[in-house]
């Protein structure tokens, strides 16, 4: 999730900003509101749905845009130049994060939406819900750890490495791991969309926030250079929030007539998405507790792999499986449950600090 797409008060220092603590409460507004204008003017959300091109929906790929190209803006790959100064830090994310995190979340899809809720769900339905979380769980997160490494008084150098090193790695292995799990839940899988996906939502505003943040520090010149990257960003939040409420609503608005049917399906969906926010956490902090890795870089090692890249799953589930699919609906859930759990994870930690060594 995005620190700029979600910050719009300013941020107390060692804290959490008063829209962040509160996201879930702003999602949950937006759902509702989402599903009274979905059932109240159908033929408006209708009209939006058809805005198109090679099954890239153009309002959604704005408001995606507006999320996520601040936070790529925040991302300094010179920080890769300390890539070995915590080197079990990175082992246990890029671990966690990409050899077991998705396929956790697939197995638990498939175990709760195929066998466990089954008498409930439609095959199709169920396939498609599984679709989303395969999704969210092959997308981590890329910038609210910021946030949660801050809140625990993580190392602020390890937390851009990982966030840097995982943006590279995520350019390489999204689509591949998604076509393979989506592969072998027997979903169909666009190799071509799903590619145009990962290029219009990763690569380009990765490299337009590359470009952006060489072009401002070459205005400036040493502590300036970075402020003068977090005043860009800052004067982008009130968009960014936008693009973040307005994508929720839409989402909801185009699936209100099936929210309304059946409310339970949130609840359902949320099941498993607790579930594997839970146990990547605790695995990957007890496994840095074993490694006897320092809390300050344990931490945001465990807390990056909980959280998602929730505006990059959403993106890529409209664009394989289009506005009104269950896929898109499943990724939108993952909003609503993650900033209660990762405050809980991020309380529970600071309680754990005396289990690790603190350097």
């Amino acid at each position: 999730m995005t620190d700029n797409a979600i910050s719009c008060a300013e941020r107390p220092a060692g804290g959490i900003g008063f829209f962040e603590r509160y996201l879930s409460i702003w999602v949950a507004l937006c759902i509702v509101a989402g599903i009274a204008l979905g059932n109240l003017f159908p033929g408006l959300f209708s009209f939006l749905a058809g805005l198109e091109y090679a099954s890239v929906n153009l309002v959604v790929a704005v408001l995606i845009w507006a999320m996520v190209f601040p936070m790529m803006v925040n991302v300094d790959f010179a920080s890769l130049s300390h890539i070995g100064d915590r080197p079990k830090g990175l082992v246990l994310t890029l671990v966690v994060n990409w050899l077991i995190k998705p396929f956790t979340m697939a197995a638990l899809g498939v175990l709760f939406f195929q066998y466990v809720f089954a008498p409930w769900i439609e095959p199709v339905d169920a396939q498609q819900y599984i679709a989303g979380l395969i999704l969210l769980g092959a997308a981590p997160c890329t910038a609210m750890v910021f946030v949660w490494s801050q809140l625990t008084r993580g190392d602020a150098t390890y937390t851009l490495v990982q966030v840097s090193l995982n943006d590279v790695v995520m350019i390489f292995a999204f689509a591949p791991i998604v076509a393979l799990l989506l592969g072998v839940t027997d979903i169909a899988v666009p190799w071509e969309t799903l590619l145009l996906a990962t290029g219009l939502y990763v690569v380009i505003p990765l490299v337009a926030g590359v470009l952006t943040r060489k072009w401002l520090t070459a205005r400036a010149n040493g502590a300036e250079a970075e402020a003068a990257v977090t005043r860009f960003t800052s004067s982008l939040k009130p968009v960014s929030v936008i693009g973040l409420l307005v994508t929720v609503v839409l989402l909801f608005g185009f699936q209100g007539h099936v929210i309304v049917a059946r409310p339970v399906l949130i609840v359902l969906i949320a099941v498993p998405l607790l579930l594997q926010s839970y146990g990547i956490f605790f695995l990957t902090y007890f496994a840095a507790r074993i490694w006897k890795v320092p809390f300050n870089v344990a931490a945001p090692c465990a807390l990056i792999g909980t959280s998602n890249f929730f505006e990059l799953a959403v993106a890529v589930a409209i664009s394989l499986f289009g506005l009104n699919s269950g896929a898109a609906l499943a990724t939108v859930v993952g909003v609503l449950v993650e900033v209660p759990v990762m405050l809980s994870l991020v309380a529970f930690a600071n309680r754990t600090r005396d289990w690790f060594p603190q350097s």
